[in-house]
């Protein structure tokens, strides 16, 4: 496998697969997967007519396209298990059943799943994260096919929390993706714009506020399976650059080991020194330092406000 075009969360928007359309004429792609959350959005519960509208648009998407993989969404696997969240819609229950069950029908076995992995990346609705893994498979003994094969079996039992693949929120780096090494695609969070970070790619960027203004810049990435590579199906084939972490705030945690150029004085060589992170510090716009409890003439000196520009190593603790 090679070129994936992946289509973010849909949520009850059919002109997301027109815009797809219009991409794929551009281009050739090996596959394509959609990461899930067809139906549900602000306001609509009662909107019969668009959950219908979606779901027609979806079936020709699909005779249209056949070589697509679907993702379940926590929205879409919901309305199987009855388990009611914002958005969900009572009316709408039999629609979105009916609407998944005609998609599986016209698609080969197992082209829905929670999780797809090809080559080195997985994708998903919100992420494979170690805590799942550790939690709810501590006996797991295997490679990593025999494990997605166990989770894309589980229930509502195991799936409806918090860290599990359609409800993970990992983007802040409070935790760690399973396993390390891979690249994986997500949705579900909505982002202004396609997010990488640590292996871990965000796309969900044709989610709307509820005053109906979008959230993202709406736009669709490639990604390739073999070089774990990405880029805008927008810009051609031309990959983007993986940005360097240690310039990423999420990359840091309190008593992490670092390593940093200052210095002193006006009159002084840089320097390089050692210490802990004591402090993170946010600030409007997205910048960002930390405070580092260093040494100074054999004296514990913390040194206030380091830029993550200066940082010329990084481990965790």
């Amino acid at each position: 496998m090679s070129r994936v075009f992946i289509i973010p969360d849909i949520h009850l928007k059919p002109w997301i697969f027109d815009r797809a359309e219009e991409e794929l004429s551009k281009s050739q792609y090996d596959i394509i997967v959609c990461l899930g959350d067809i139906v549900d959005d602000w306001g609509q519960e009662l909107n019969l007519d668009l959950y219908r509208e979606t779901f027609d648009r979806t079936l020709r998407f699909i005779e249209m396209h056949p070589n697509i993989l679907f993702c379940y969404g926590n929205h879409d696997i919901s309305y199987f298990w009855e388990a009611r969240e914002t958005g969900y819609s009572d009316a709408a229950q039999g629609t979105v059943v009916e609407g998944i069950s005609l998609m599986r029908e016209k698609l080969p076995s197992g082209s829905f799943a929670f999780i797809h992995r090809m080559d080195d990346v997985l994708f998903s609705h919100a992420g494979l994260l170690d805590i799942f893994v550790s939690h709810f498979c501590p006996d797991y003994q295997g490679d990593l096919d025999d494990l997605l094969k166990r989770i894309n079996a589980f229930g509502k039992d195991e799936l409806w929390c918090d860290v599990s693949p359609i409800w993970a929120r990992p983007q802040d780096g409070g935790f760690e993706l399973y396993p390390t090494g891979m690249l994986q695609v997500v949705g579900h969070t909505p982002i202004r714009k396609t997010d990488y970070f640590n292996g871990l790619l965000s796309v969900d960027n044709f989610s709307t506020y509820r005053n109906g203004e979008p959230v993202g810049d709406q736009r669709y990435v490639w990604v390739d399976t073999v070089t774990k590579e990405w880029g805008f199906t927008d810009k051609g084939g031309i990959p983007e650059e993986v940005p360097d972490s240690k310039l990423d705030i999420r990359s840091y945690r309190i008593g992490d080991r670092v390593w940093f150029k200052i210095k002193e004085s006006e009159s002084e060589m840089e320097q390089i020194y050692e210490g802990y992170v004591e402090i993170i510090d946010r600030y409007p716009g997205g910048y960002a330092t930390i405070d580092v409890m260093s040494e100074r003439k054999g004296e514990k000196c913390l040194y206030k406000h380091i830029p993550l520009s200066v940082v010329t190593e990084h481990k965790r603790t």
